[in-house]
């Protein structure tokens, strides 16, 4: 896949191509319809797949304090699309001149003049341009005078654990994940929630309880909610060797501030791997995927008993969690 950050690169994208447009972020079900049905289209014109995305989101630019959290970053969101079959990702540089620009402004200058697609393909809800003030029916009616043809896909809607029909979103993915749901998360996302970043030193608590534990570095993405999950780590030297692995090792996740051993602890997002001889993996890189929750966090009184709590998390990962393959 290629990947295109200037105006000036768009020279290499072939006329006529089929673009998406959007920010992606989780590249969830409904994003997933949306590239799929692109994909189709590019197939049968025997045109290249283009993906335009931004970088930040623009809410983090025009409103800094109201930014949502961040479910793929672009390294993620790359791999994501690129399994989507997408053949050219345009990562835009989000500034105030880019979300200034009225519709029309924002179709001549990065759809039409640069690209000159046959189709665009959009999600029903497609807003683009100064104060999102571009719809669905701007973009047809922009289509028609510049010569773009326009296809839109309905909403993707699943049913939750709840038995309640909802519509998927990113937003409705924070939420869950904010909320501790990562099972309806991952319903939503077709896969399961993936934290990755670095290993750190921890503090060798979970070593001396006899569970030793592998401590991510915050990451910037949202985080679940406080508890315990079950899930399976991949490791990687590097982020990209860390997406390409096919390796599922089978764990139990707490993230939680430690409270047993006192208030003044920071949030720790910690793995134990529920496999033998892991050996000393620090400064490597770790993606935790999020399968299940198992309980929320509690205050134990003495370390015996969080000791035993731990075992019982373990032996209820191992009933939880499919069996990989390797």
């Amino acid at each position: 896949m290629k990947i295109l950050r200037a105006i000036s690169d768009f020279e290499k994208i072939k006329k006529g191509c089929v673009l998406t447009i959007g920010n992606f972020d989780g590249v969830h079900l409904g994003h997933q319809e949306i590239l799929a049905a692109a994909k189709r289209i590019a197939q049968e014109r025997a045109a290249e797949l283009v993906a335009m995305t931004f970088e930040p989101h623009p809410v983090a630019i025009l409103h800094p304090d109201r930014a949502p959290g961040m479910l793929t970053p672009l390294e993620l969101k790359t791999h994501l699309l690129a399994e989507c079959g997408v053949d050219a990702l345009i990562v835009l540089e989000d500034n105030r001149w880019l979300l200034n620009l009225s519709p029309g402004n924002f179709a001549s200058r990065f759809i039409v003049d640069n690209m000159q697609p046959g189709v665009v393909v959009e999600g029903d809800d497609f807003n683009f341009g100064l104060h999102r003030a571009g719809n669905i029916d701007t973009l047809r009616e922009l289509g028609s005078q510049r010569g773009f043809e326009v296809c839109v896909i309905g909403p993707k809607e699943i049913k939750l654990s709840t038995g309640q029909t909802v519509r998927v979103s990113s937003t409705l993915i924070r939420y869950m994940l904010e909320s501790g749901h990562v099972a309806d998360a991952a319903a939503a996302l077709g896969r399961p929630y993936r934290l990755i970043e670095k290993i750190i030193p921890g503090r060798g608590i979970g070593k001396k309880l006899g569970f030793p534990t592998l401590n991510m570095k915050k990451p910037t993405q949202v985080i679940p909610a406080e508890g315990v999950y079950a899930g399976f780590v991949k490791i990687g030297q590097t982020i990209e060797n860390v997406l390409a692995s096919e390796e599922k090792i089978p764990a139990v996740y707490s993230i939680g501030q430690a409270r047993t051993y006192g208030e003044e602890f920071p949030l720790l997002i910690e793995a134990h791997l529920l496999i033998e001889n892991v050996g000393d993996l620090i400064g490597k890189y770790m993606a935790m995927d999020f399968v299940e929750r198992i309980r929320s966090q509690h205050k134990f009184k003495r370390s015996e008993e969080l000791s035993a709590q731990i075992a019982k998390d373990c032996q209820k990962a191992k009933e939880l969690l499919p069996r990989p393959k390797i």
